[in-house]
């Protein structure tokens, strides 16, 4: 456990000794408030005190941008540079390596969700109060985008561990989530069992329950399991290059 953590605090600061987190972080807010505000009509076009489309925004931008950049580094990058085997003769378990690595991504990523909470702060507490707010949709969104970033970022540490090159880690892991996302809208344009397989392996299917208030359980599973098994299957790959 002192591995780990070792590993993930190192990881997380490694963020911040270079450009990524602030990069990352500025234009990640910069294209969320131009879509939540100004994309047909954003949010004043809604005329309603909500932040759905907040948190319909927030998981394509998780996918297209944010988890890509942060996850591409993680392994490949170690690969690279030649550190991945000092770092696998170390005395720690490759599982140690594994969700340290996981950990101190998540918790950029995590960071940058966070921070979103100042939109809802600001435009219905203070200095603005546009309105009386339903809290329950928002914390079941914030719910389901913690889950849905667990999961994503687990993919990602798993192609940068499948791959020897950032760039290429970058464009699977976007390629990946994105399909993952879009996999909703084609469900929807989809009759009997294909739709249906579709919509269940949909991030975006997956969302929806969060963004309207309700939790449910398998929505729940589903994240959870994704998460787990891209994590399992990560950590074999770093176990067989280790005896390779």
């Amino acid at each position: 456990m002192a591995a780990m953590m070792t590993i993930a605090r190192r990881e997380f600061r490694s963020y911040f000794d270079s450009p990524i987190a602030y990069v990352v972080i500025c234009l990640s807010f910069l294209a969320l408030g131009l879509m939540f505000f100004m994309y047909r009509g954003g949010f004043w076009q809604v005329d309603r005190a909500t932040l759905q489309t907040m948190f319909d925004y927030v998981p394509f931008g998780l996918s297209c941008l944010v988890v890509p950049v942060v996850t591409m580094r993680l392994v490949a990058e170690e690969k690279r540079s030649g550190t991945l085997e000092m770092l696998i003769t170390l005395p720690v378990k490759d599982s140690d390596v594994i969700l340290g690595k996981y950990f101190g991504a998540l918790g950029l990523v995590l960071v940058l969700v966070l921070a979103t909470l100042a939109y809802p702060l600001a435009m219905f507490k203070f200095p603005w109060v546009l309105g009386s707010l339903d809290y329950g949709p928002i914390l079941t969104g914030y719910f389901g985008l913690i889950l849905f970033s667990a999961a994503a970022t687990a993919i990602g540490l798993l192609i940068s561990a499948l791959t020897e090159s950032q760039a290429v880690a970058f464009f699977i892991t976007f390629f990946v989530l994105v399909v993952l996302w879009f996999l909703g809208t084609a469900a929807e344009t989809q009759p009997g069992t294909l739709g249906a397989v579709l919509a269940y392996v949909s991030f975006q299917s997956r969302m929806q329950g969060f963004n309207r208030g309700v939790i449910d359980s398998r929505d729940v599973v589903f994240f959870l399991s994704v998460t787990v098994i891209a994590l399992v299957i990560a950590f074999r790959a770093l176990e067989r290059r280790k005896w390779a």
